[in-house]
């Protein structure tokens, strides 16, 4: 089944990092429910800042340590309010795509000395399940030609460049190690080839 996007809705959103249009949309393949905060004006645009964000319950409400995502998220939406123009799309793929109760899983093999790639593959599940399908259905649908995405994550980039999006930058999106993440972000980079300037190949 080819994917479609079947619900959509838009209100207006002020928020602490500025003020948004929130796009809702449903798709043909689930009942998940994918998000969009554009700012300003992007139909028909070139090079828009766009950050393609997966759910992170854990880090984007409760402000976990142990990953990067809350901060990347306010981050984003900070950098495209001051930018003036560009969209943060929300996907609903909790943990990589394996969903919050095996992320919670993962969480306590991490606690006993996995990290965030062995533990998923522990679980029976990939070091990383996300898809970007519908992020390019959203972005095909508000008629962006090119994006300048905010990302350290090359697989993303490829990703979506695969399914026919125009990536025509990337804004990197780096966010300071603390005690709780920095194993989490040295897999990121020696396992996951994240473009990340702390080199913690050699750490």
């Amino acid at each position: 089944m080819n994917l479609k996007l079947t619900t959509t809705l838009q209100t207006r959103l002020p928020t602490q990092n500025g003020d948004f249009i929130l796009h809702y949309y449903q798709t043909n393949q689930d009942d998940k429910e994918h998000l969009a905060l554009v700012k300003g004006t992007v139909f028909g645009q070139e090079n828009v800042p766009v950050r393609v964000h997966s759910e992170c319950l854990t880090g984007d409400v409760f402000g976990s340590r142990r990953c990067d995502c809350g901060e990347q998220l306010n981050r984003a939406m900070q950098f495209i309010e001051t930018s003036g123009c560009g969209v943060v799309l929300y996907l609903r793929q909790e943990g990589r795509g394996i969903g919050l109760f095996h992320k919670l899983q993962a969480y306590n093999l991490q606690d006993n000395g996995l990290d965030t790639v062995d533990a998923n593959l522990a679980l029976g599940h990939l070091a990383d399940e996300r898809e970007y399908d519908v992020a390019a259905a959203i972005l095909n649908s508000l008629n962006i030609r090119s994006v300048a995405l905010l990302t350290n994550n090359p697989a993303k980039i490829d990703a979506l460049n695969d399914l026919g999006i125009k990536v025509v930058a990337r804004l990197p999106l780096e966010i300071e190690a603390n005690q709780d993440n920095i194993d989490y972000l040295k897999t990121k980079a020696v396992k996951m080839a994240h473009l990340l300037t702390e080199n913690y190949c050699e750490s």
